[in-house]
């Protein structure tokens, strides 16, 4: 049998190591462990948590290799990571965006390993999230083949956003990680309604994932949603001294909710 060769993967680790385990995870293509590293991950460690970030495949100070973007491949890669830490107790996992999705199948695929999932303007994976995130990647690498395209990302939104777009211009043209997201294995519904694992999915009340909170609610058994006002989908970003309390929160309590849906 033949080892599955991984990538190398750039891993931050802050915090008293092996105490109260926490491990962020990233989105896609213009994000990196530094979104974490400057907003919720010194508030975490603070508070006494093993906080564990990494930059994805593909990302960052990541290996990029050209192909083996599917969904188990950046699960497998999450697996693997904790084996090198040897972390080998339950942990905590908060997924931004698509790191959410990835937390979501990791926890699916190994519910005892998990002591709970934060998830932030994330969904779990399905048919229709394969298919927008696929043609959402291959759409944005058509865009930046434009040359006009970048120099209007930084005039619109600055020069902080372009440089992100700028640095996810190897992977989106280089790699085949719009065909593989489309190709991943997608577990079906019945599945999702066996994941009996704690789970809290946040929310900008102006972003368009948070319509589907009553949703996420009903599909898995233990889900609660919190929706913080005047946000969208970057508010993890936007608004770490509200995520960052929040978490802590849900950290200390064991995930124990008095309401479903909460407007923060």
């Amino acid at each position: 049998m033949t080892a599955i060769r991984r990538p190398r993967l750039n891993a931050v680790r802050i915090g008293p190591p092996g105490r109260n385990p926490v491990v962020l995870v990233h989105g896609i293509a213009t994000d990196n462990l530094s979104s974490y590293y400057f907003t919720v991950a010194p508030v975490l460690a603070a508070a006494g948590h093993d906080v564990v970030m990494y930059d994805q495949r593909g990302h960052g100070r990541s290996e990029r290799p050209a192909t083996g973007y599917h969904l188990a491949d950046f699960t497998g890669d999450l697996d693997a990571l904790l084996h090198d830490l040897d972390i080998t107790g339950p942990v905590h996992l908060v997924g931004n965006s698509f790191g959410g999705t990835v937390a979501f199948d990791y926890a699916l695929h190994h519910p005892d390993r998990i002591a709970g999932v934060l998830v932030v303007e994330s969904e779990p994976p399905t048919v229709a999230w394969a298919a927008k995130m696929s043609a959402l990647l291959a759409g944005s690498a058509h865009q930046l083949r434009d040359p006009r395209t970048l120099p209007w990302i930084e005039r619109t939104y600055g020069r902080h956003e372009a440089r992100l777009v700028r640095w996810a211009c190897p992977l989106l043209h280089g790699t085949t990680i719009a065909e593989d997201i489309a190709a991943s294995r997608i577990p079906n519904e019945e599945r999702w309604r066996t994941l009996d694992v704690p789970v809290l999915a946040v929310y900008g009340d102006t972003s368009d994932l948070a319509a589907m909170a009553d949703w996420l609610e009903s599909l898995l058994p233990d889900c609660r949603t919190r929706r913080i006002a005047g946000h969208g989908h970057s508010v993890l970003v936007g608004t770490p001294r509200t995520v960052g309390p929040l978490m802590l929160d849900w950290l200390r309590t064991g995930h124990r909710h008095p309401a479903k849906a909460i407007r923060v």
